[in-house]
């Protein structure tokens, strides 16, 4: 691939596994110095297979022709959060040019209250979803712009879902998801004159270790309407790192600063593949819509045209409408 992002140097958070790890390959393989964090550095033999590591991470980016500088970091600790950017102040004289705002804490808290009405959860079910996530994303943010907006560039992406749009999990999860896209395009505003770009992105339905985990217990459960079941139009973490590297290597990103980019669309927009060679379409495609709603059209899924529904109709497929008075 071309190094199109060769002397760039990025943070990734939470990278030890799943779509953080896609990510930092992705960086790696164009070039880029990628830091990236998470608690565990090395697995253990006690370890199942949805641990992942740093050490894991760092060898799967350097393999991708990138460098990578592992951090074993606590986000739900302010003072650590802090140190990275210390840390990268003073090993790259103050550049940093990518951030990506990934880590998240609330996956045992969701699986844990998976089914379960949000008033029979944990009252400390929203912290478990949010302070690992959306709070350490503004933390993150607050260091890196301080940084970019010295050197005048610079790019923050935060990873946000579907689950901003539409009902996924739970109650806690779908608002933080949206308020992680608020966050972005909030930050956009401050951030446009001093030529930082801030977006949120959209992954599909990504095979993460946790992903593959829960599709196998709804297969045990008999949950055959579960979009997890089956391997249909699944992304793999590499993707969203591969369109994460083209959007940050695009000399004119500034100009779609605090918009919402879907990784499936940005894929299809740079030509690119994930890591099994295949371009899943967006989840708001007719290729994909039309199949889950008909699951006999699955296996003539090719034959349907890769067009997107507009916003306008599909929010109003998906979401309820409001009552104003």
């Amino acid at each position: 691939m071309t190094k199109t992002l060769n002397g760039k140097v990025a943070l990734v958070t939470g990278a030890s596994r799943g779509i953080g790890k896609g990510i930092a390959m992705g960086l790696g393989e164009v070039g880029a110095t990628v830091y990236i964090t998470g608690r565990t550095f090395e697995k253990t033999a006690n370890d199942d297979d949805t641990v992942g590591s740093l050490l894991e991470t760092k060898i799967a980016v350097e393999k991708a022709g990138g460098k990578c500088i592992p951090l074993q970091v606590d986000h739900s600790n302010d003072q650590e959060i802090s140190q990275i950017f210390e840390r990268i102040q003073d090993e790259q004289k103050g550049q940093l040019d990518i951030l990506i705002n990934n880590v998240y804490g609330g996956v045992k808290a969701l699986s844990d209250a998976y089914g379960k009405p949000f008033w029979q959860s944990e009252s400390t079910f929203w912290d478990s979803s949010n302070n690992v996530g959306l709070r350490s994303h503004y933390l993150a943010s607050v260091f890196a712009a301080r940084m970019m907006t010295q050197r005048k560039q610079g790019l923050i992406c935060t990873i946000s879902s579907w689950g901003a749009m539409s009902y996924i999990f739970s109650v806690p999860y779908g608002v933080g998801k949206t308020a992680c896209d608020r966050l972005a395009a909030d930050m956009a505003i401050e951030l446009k004159k001093y030529n930082v770009t801030s977006l949120s992105i959209w992954p599909g339905i990504v095979g993460t270790e946790n992903i593959i985990r829960f599709a196998k217990q709804e297969r045990e459960n008999n949950s055959e309407s579960s979009v997890f079941v089956d391997n249909y139009n699944w992304e793999t973490p590499l993707l969203t790192g591969r369109a994460i590297a083209a959007l940050a290597s695009d000399s004119q990103i500034i100009k779609n600063t605090g918009k919402v980019h879907i990784v499936a669309e940005v894929a299809k927009k740079y030509g690119l593949v994930d890591e099994k060679g295949n371009r899943p379409v967006s989840l708001r495609s007719l290729r994909f819509l039309l199949p889950m709603a008909l699951p006999n059209f699955k296996k003539y899924s090719r034959l349907i045209p890769d067009l997107n529904l507009p916003w306008f109709l599909l929010l109003l497929t998906v979401l309820p409408s409001p009552k104003i008075k």
